[in-house]
């Protein structure tokens, strides 16, 4: 399994109305989550520990929640706030 990053319930529903440069953003960013995480959990598919909190990132034009879980190598955004 390899690291990556998802739009959760959906990319369309979240983004919705969303300025493009925002989103922008919020992907470049989602990359750094993902590539922190894969350090952070160098075989997440085997993980038996508790999965994180639903934790805030700061992007320049406003700020998304996401949460982390290792056994699926997953990065989710689940919600968006521009400002």
């Amino acid at each position: 399994m390899t690291w990556s990053w998802e739009y959760d319930p959906s990319e369309e529903y979240l983004t919705e109305g969303a300025p493009e440069a925002f989103i922008a953003e919020v992907e470049t960013k989602a990359d750094e989550l993902v590539r922190a995480a894969h350090a952070l959990y160098l075989d997440g598919a085997t993980y038996q520990g508790a999965g994180e909190p639903m934790k805030t990132a700061i992007v320049p034009s406003g700020f998304f929640l996401y949460t982390v879980v290792p056994r699926s190598e997953c990065v989710y955004i689940l919600r968006l706030h521009a400002l």
